[in-house]
Formats: structure tokens, sequence, C-alpha cells
């Protein structure tokens, strides 16, 4: 009897263990597993399951994840980075995967390095990054290679982005946008004030083996050596400059452009600026200085509004004949995919970058294109053969209503600094 007793127990015991094990099983797969999802919103970074973002917080965690580098990404909402300031952002320093902006924006960002190199949301980029909006960046670095979005593009892809009012300032290759280019640039701009010692841009300081094309910038750039209005300098012989133009003011020493301070090696091809440039040595309108690999044809700049009479590149018109399209169309422009120009008003503006509610005049979301939003208030009948109410169904849903509204109202004034 004793011998059956001591048997059951023996039995009990071992049942007990196996069930504390399975316990202990559940319990790290339910307290420990489950945070490393929760990291972000949702997802598993795959290109059928991106990781989903909706918070800053959730965009910060990303640079603290060196191992979600090569993942894919999408964000799903507007954020405000306000409360992220200074060293507390973590830069993702080299990403080789996929971030979809899905159009929507970063705001407030704030970012004070030490770094020597690689500074802005991406340290260095050779992965893909679309569809992504910086409102307000503000980013001093004491280094070089420096962006709002990304400080160094290593051969990556980067299409449809923007940073407006950006503040960057660095010490060289420094841009609106990005810092050092050496990938693709494709359908971007930048606002604001750029400023530093050698290789400043108001896109991107330095362009090596890389390429900028359909992209423009507005801002204001102020540097020492090789400082333009969209690229500080080119130096490779596969650097491509095309399709593009600056507006914003250029100010420095010596090798000065109202688009690129210098062309080295590479080609600036149907471009043009309008901002105010000055400098002392080796300063033009367009471009400041261009060598024996350089090569810049069919572009323009404003003789008038820059101040500059000559360029070492480039053919100066006076600002009348800047707005008038057959200035660019003889020298082969395309105002069928590329371009198009509100005569005797502005310059010639990039199609595909128009912004949503610029339903007049290409220049800008403003009262005028309200007044014609307002015009067509309530029409359902609208179709492409009416040109969806010449605009104003911006969904082009068939009505002008509330919907439409709302995406106005989301664009109002941009395209305007």
């Amino acid at each position: 009897m004793g011998g059956l007793i001591t048997g059951l127990l023996q039995s009990a015991r071992h049942k007990s263990i196996k069930i504390t094990k399975l316990l202990l099983l559940y319990l790290a797969v339910c307290l420990f597993a489950w945070p490393v999802q929760a990291k972000y919103e949702s997802g598993t970074g795959t290109a059928g399951d991106p990781y989903l973002i909706y918070t800053a917080e959730q965009m910060n965690e990303i640079g603290a994840n060196s191992g979600d580098w090569t993942k894919q990404f999408k964000l799903m909402a507007n954020i405000d980075m306000n409360d992220i300031a200074g060293t507390d952002f973590n830069i993702i320093e080299t990403f080789s995967g996929i971030f979809d902006g899905n159009d929507c924006t970063i705001s407030n960002l704030s970012i004070s390095s030490v770094l020597e190199a690689n500074t802005g949301i991406f340290g260095t980029v050779n992965g893909q990054i679309s569809n992504l909006g910086l409102v307000r960046p503000n980013i001093i670095s004491q280094g070089r290679n420096v962006g709002a979005l990304i400080g160094f593009v290593n051969h990556g892809i980067i299409r449809n982005c923007y940073a407006k009012g950006a503040v960057i300032s660095g010490s060289n290759n420094i841009g609106g946008l990005i810092g050092l280019n050496s990938g693709q640039i494709t359908l971007c701009w930048s606002s604001g004030n750029v400023s530093g010692l050698a290789y400043i841009g108001g896109l991107t300081g330095l362009t090596d083996d890389g390429t900028v094309k359909q992209c423009y910038s507005r801002a204001n750039v102020t540097g020492d050596i090789n400082v333009g209005g969209l690229v500080g300098k080119t130096t490779d012989e596969f650097s491509e400059v095309t399709n593009c133009y600056a507006t914003g003011t250029v100010d420095a020493d010596r090798y000065v452009g109202g688009l690129v301070g210098q062309v080295e090696q590479g080609i600036v091809f149907k471009c043009y600026s309008s901002g105010s440039v000055s400098g002392r040595q080796d300063v033009g309108g367009l471009t400041g200085f261009i060598r024996v690999l350089g090569n810049v044809s069919r572009s323009f700049w404003d003789t008038q509004t820059s101040g500059q009479q000559s360029s070492a590149g480039g053919t100066g018109k006076t600002t009348a004949q800047m707005k008038q399209m057959n200035t660019f169309l003889t020298a082969g422009w395309d105002f069928w995919n590329f371009w198009t120009i509100c005569e005797d008003i502005n310059y010639p503006v990039l199609l595909s970058l128009i912004p949503v509610g610029d339903l007049d005049c290409p220049d800008g979301v403003n009262f005028i294109d309200f007044a014609l939003f307002a015009s067509q208030w309530g029409r359902d009948n609208c179709s492409p053969s009416n040109g969806n109410c010449l605009g104003a169904d911006i969904n082009k849903s068939g009505i002008v209503d509330f919907w439409d509204l709302e995406i106005f109202t989301q664009h109002w004034l941009e395209g305007l600094d």
C-alpha cells in the first residue's frame, strides 16, 4: 500500500513540474515577446506588413532599434516632435530599408548634434525614403553631412520629400533636405535657411555621383565656399542636376551661384535660378564656376533679381523674359510633362510639385484659389470634361463638397514659402 501511495505522489509531482514549465513558457511568451511587437503600433516590418508609425514616440523608437534599420515602415499620421528635442532624438544611423511617409508630415523636429558626420532624421541612407514632409525642422550640428531628412544618401533613393521652413547649420556638406548626395533625389523641395562653411546648398550641399531631378529650393543659403541656391557643388562625372530651379538668396565668399556654386564635373541641364546672389570671387547668377569636366546647358538666370549680369554657365534673361514660355521652349524645355507657366506673372514651375488646391495660375494656394473654389461650390456634374469643375472637385467624387474643402484647407498657403 505504501508503495502505491509513493508512486501516486511521484506521478503527481512530475505532473506539477510539467504544468509549472508550461506556465513559465506561457508567461515568457506573453510578458516578454509581446513588448517587442508593441514598440511600434503594429506590423512585422515586411513588404506586405510594414511597421506602422502613429506617434512621435514610435518614430523615435526606430533609432533605438538598429535591428530594424533594414525593415519597412509606413507613417500613418501627421506627428509633432515638439516634446522630443535636442539630443533626445534617436538618429536612425544607417538605414537600408524602406520608409513610406504616406504623404504625412513630421513637424517641429529639433536635433542638436556633436556627431562628426551624418546628421538628420536618417544619418546614412542606402535604402528608400518617399512621400514624407518635414515642417519647421531645426538641425544644428558641429559636423559635416547635415540635412533635415538625411545626412548622407549613399546610393539610396529619395522621392517626393520636402523640408518646409527648415533651419539647418553645420560645417561642410550642408543641405536643406540632404547633406551629401550620392544617390537619386527626385520630386523634392526645400524652404527656410541653410548655413555652413563649405559645400552648402538649399536642397543638398554636395552632389557626388548622384542625381537631382525635378526638384526646387526656396531656401536662403549662406556659407563660405562652394555655395548654391540648390546644390553647393557637383563633383563626379555622373553628377546630374536636371529640370530644377532655385529662388532663394545666396550669400557666400567664393564659388557662389544662384543654382550651383561650382560644377566641377557632371551636368546641369534645363534649370533656372532667380534669387539674389552675392559674393567676392567666382560669383554667377546661375553657377559660380565650371571646371573642364563640368557642363551647363539650356539653363537660365534672372539678371535683374539676381543682381548678376554674368555667370560661369547659363543664359541671362530679364525678369519679363523669364516669365515667358517661349524663352524656355526655344531651349527645348518640356511644357507637357515637366513644366508649366503662368505667363507674365510667374516663372516656370514643375507640374508634379504644384500643391493640391492651387487651382488658378500656379503660384501657391491663396485667396484667388479660394475664390475659384467657392465659385464651384455645390456643383454636382464634375468630370474630366469640365476639368473636374475647374479643379475644385479635388477628390474627383463628382461633386464639390465639404470633403474637397477639407483637402483644400489642409494645403492652405502651400507653395508660397
